[in-house]
């Protein structure tokens, strides 16, 4: 007799891909076995066929989007690290990162995942690969790791994220008398205005990356 998985045609990829679209829709708070399941029109006993448990799924949720990027990787038309390492790796980077601008919850996934993934392994490894094609010796290269570390597949975690929210100006007068430099600067950054979240976090984001490659680059033309 066909399991209970199966007369639902369910598969493991089946059941990650519509733990995926939870995510995106309604945010990870809202993925749970039942809400998957129900999505799926099926019984919750019947995921455990694929799935041992939300951890499982929150794992395998990582190879999902890791498969995306290395889609989106392998579909560049980067120049040869050889001739342009910085290009090569920074166009690498930014695709992880539209990858994972589209699932904004995987950040968080990645950051709590306690194991080994052997697609975010293989991800670091074209990375380290790049870098050797390039010249770098694998003592420079461990050091660039740990330097770009979660850049390198995208994201980074953001030292403000209020979501906009519109101070009073009594508040960024009582807030001035605290931390004077941090209020002058959202007022210069804001155009005089007194908005929180005034970033454009993809060129924060760049911003950083290409801090960090150029001075790798000095490091690499000096070694």
């Amino acid at each position: 007799m066909a399991r209970a998985g199966q007369q639902a045609g369910l598969s493991r990829e089946r059941v990650l891909r519509a733990a995926a679209a939870i995510a995106d829709e309604r945010g990870l708070a809202a993925l749970t076995m039942r809400s998957l399941a129900e999505s799926l029109g099926v019984e919750a006993m019947s995921l455990y066929h694929h799935v041992a448990n939300k951890e499982a799924v929150l794992d395998g949720l990582v190879e999902v989007v890791m498969a995306e990027v290395e889609q989106a990787v392998a579909a560049l038309d980067a120049p040869a690290p050889e001739d342009d390492w910085q290009s090569a790796l920074r166009m690498r980077v930014l695709a992880s990162r539209e990858v994972l601008v589209r699932h904004p919850w995987a950040p968080g996934v990645f950051e709590t995942r306690t194991g080994a993934s052997l697609a975010v392994a293989r991800y670091f490894d074209g990375v380290l690969g790049l870098m050797r094609r390039a010249g770098f010796s694998y003592e420079l290269g461990h050091r660039a790791l740990h330097a770009l570390g979660s850049r390198a597949l995208g994201f980074s975690q953001e030292l403000f994220a209020p979501d906009g929210m519109e101070a009073p100006e009594e508040v960024m007068a009582a807030m001035a008398e605290e931390v004077p430099h941090l209020v002058a600067m959202v007022a210069d950054a804001s155009h005089g205005g007194a908005v929180l979240g005034w970033c454009d976090y993809q060129s924060e984001f760049e911003f950083g990356l290409d801090l960090i490659l150029d001075g790798l680059e000095r490091l690499r033309e000096g070694a």
